[in-house]
């Protein structure tokens, strides 16, 4: 286990001697990797980074009001909203790698895009070590690291944490002060909801992930997940009043883990299912019915794509 207080000092010192004189940009998600690195980052070299918030359109409900609350104290956050390129970009890709690397790429043109306005040189990511381990084997690709295109137009890229697992990380964003609501925040993928999305990711298929999700997060916050997730897995048929309807499957999963190397699908009783069902198919009109995930990984990934 990592000394959160000798890594802190340790990785400072590492991204002021890297990044030197010149500036750089980090992608912050939220989420408590790229807020750690964004925390590091910031106190290594100060107000020559630049902390670019990506609206993808593939983010959770309420995500962006958040972050421009948690984070206005950085004076150099900029928040882009990029939701009409990243879906243009995936208009009809179904392929889950493809859909990776799509959104991969048009992170990294959108932080060039920015790097470009403050004349920055490095980008600085909130990698982890099971980011890498999945990359580079044959589970799948990450967004900031199997995804990423072969051009990139950075002299450098910065990853503080790309040897620590989840729970490490988490000790060291206590240990900086970050809030709570970020260093106990459970994991939500780079790529968003389009990784919970089999196939094709259109503007009615987050309509129903972004809500389904939502209700998943608040239902299961006394069960304490590491990660709980809904995802639109396909269509089915169902009865909406008197109408026969062919609607959205949505798939809910809940698991226990230390690192997400492997998990353990979470038992959730009776009612909270029926609950959580309930208002899940009540939110959507054209959401036919809702399955629980008891699969543990492995087989499973904890993610559906």
């Amino acid at each position: 286990m990592v000394n959160p207080g000798e890594f802190i000092e340790e990785k400072v010192e590492e991204i002021a001697s890297e990044v030197g004189e010149k500036n750089a940009v980090i992608g912050l998600s939220g989420g408590v990797d790229s807020s750690t690195a964004a925390a590091l980052a910031y106190e290594a070299i100060g107000d020559q980074l630049t902390a670019v918030y990506v609206d993808t359109g593939l983010m959770r409900k309420g995500e962006t009001d958040e972050i421009r609350e948690t984070f206005d104290y950085m004076e150099s956050l900029r928040i882009v909203d990029a939701t009409d390129r990243f879906l243009e970009e995936l208009d009809g890709e179904t392929d889950p790698e493809a859909k990776r690397h799509v959104i991969g790429e048009q992170f990294i043109r959108e932080f060039e895009t920015v790097a470009r306005e403050v004349d920055a040189d490095y980008l600085v990511q909130g990698t982890i070590y099971p980011d890498r381990i999945e990359s580079e084997g044959t589970i799948k690709s990450h967004h900031n690291v199997g995804g990423l295109p072969e051009r990139i137009d950075f002299d450098g890229i910065v990853e503080p944490m790309r040897d620590l697992y989840k729970d490490e990380v988490r000790e060291v964003a206590r240990a900086l002060g970050l809030e709570e609501m970020i260093s106990e925040r459970m994991p939500f993928p780079g790529p968003g909801l389009a990784v919970r999305i089999i196939g094709e990711v259109t503007e009615e298929k987050l309509d129903v992930a972004r809500e389904a999700n939502h209700v998943v997060e608040e239902e299961l916050q006394e069960y304490e997940p590491w990660q709980a997730l809904a995802a639109v897995i396909g269509k089915a048929t169902g009865v909406k009043g008197d109408n026969r309807v062919h609607g959205w499957v949505v798939a809910v999963r809940s698991v226990e883990s230390r690192d997400g190397m492997t998990a353990r699908a979470q038992e959730l009783d009776w009612d909270t299912l029926q609950r959580m069902q309930s208002r899940i198919t009540g939110a959507h009109e054209n959401v036919a019915r809702v399955v629980y995930d008891v699969t543990h990984k492995p087989p499973a990934t904890i993610e559906y794509e």
